[in-house]
């Protein structure tokens, strides 16, 4: 006879077998773009198979990784912004970090994600392949993209721009000269009165960067991060999430529990129905 937790795994295992996961995580890779604020991305292989040969025959290989946090796919921290020398909930920024690491608000206090998604697809509604460089995108746009599927406690805001179609020109998706869209403050304020626990976005940025301006002002991080305690996610990409037709998902990501870090790497994923029919 089954235990009650067998009977529970075994129906979980069910449910998961009937689910698509979609990645909405880049890949980190040598070369990929980079805000200029942050250190790429490195990886070298240190040793190769042959380099060292056991009496076996066995060999083994590694490599040597270096990144920010704020590199690729990843998740800000609330320690990540301040406002005036504080940081969420009057922190006092500069004493928190005494010593090389963030004593409050650091990335290894963030639980991991297990909860739904819900995917405002900005171009799918105003009609566009991608929106324009500079591009803001307010509060009444999210609201049209939400119409009555909209993210509340402890969920997650899926942004999409459409940016990620000019991933592979990193001097494109970092945008520095031409802009990136965004949302802006005012959208900001909005997302976090839904009571998301987060707000993922597409680009390097999330805020609306302006031409020439690069992420000199990032208002919209002022707000969720600093005065609003809200989770920013960047660079995904939810180009095949969009391509399904889907827009609301069970979303999981997990970041690395860095003690006192600004933030980390993520690999974002979308669980979706196998049987979801393309709806656009």
């Amino acid at each position: 006879m089954n235990t009650p937790t067998t009977d529970s795994l075994t129906a979980l295992q069910a449910l998961l077998g009937g689910l698509r996961t979609i990645e909405l995580g880049q890949p980190l890779e040598n070369g990929m773009p980079c805000s200029p604020s942050h250190p790429g991305f490195r990886m070298a292989l240190l040793r190769r198979h042959g380099d060292r040969v056991n009496a076996q025959g066995g060999s083994g290989a590694n490599e040597l990784i270096v990144t920010g946090g704020h590199v690729g796919t990843h998740l800000d921290a609330l320690c990540h912004a301040a406002i005036d020398g504080r940081m969420f909930g009057g922190v006092d920024a500069h004493a928190a970090s005494v010593g090389g690491a963030f004593t409050v608000h650091g990335v290894d206090t963030v639980r991991p994600f297990l909860c739904r998604g819900v995917l405002a697809d900005i171009p799918k509604l105003l009609g566009v392949p991608r929106l324009e460089p500079g591009f803001g995108i307010t509060a009444d746009h999210l609201r049209a993209a939400f119409g009555d599927t909209v993210p509340g406690a402890d969920e997650v805001a899926l942004i999409r721009t459409g940016w990620p179609q000019l991933y592979h020109d990193p001097t494109a998706y970092v945008g520095h000269e031409t802009g990136v869209p965004g949302i802006t403050a005012e959208a900001a304020e909005y997302l976090a009165d839904t009571g998301v626990r987060a707000v993922c976005s597409d680009t390097i940025a999330t805020d609306q960067i302006l031409p020439g301006v690069g992420h000199a002002a990032l208002p919209a991080h002022g707000v969720l991060l600093v005065e609003r305690g809200v989770h920013i996610m960047e660079v995904l990409t939810f180009e095949e999430l969009a391509a399904a037709g889907v827009r609301e998902v069970l979303y999981v990501a997990v970041p690395l529990r860095i003690t006192g870090a600004t933030g980390s790497p993520i690999r974002p994923l979308a669980l979706i129905p196998r049987e979801a029919a393309d709806v656009r």
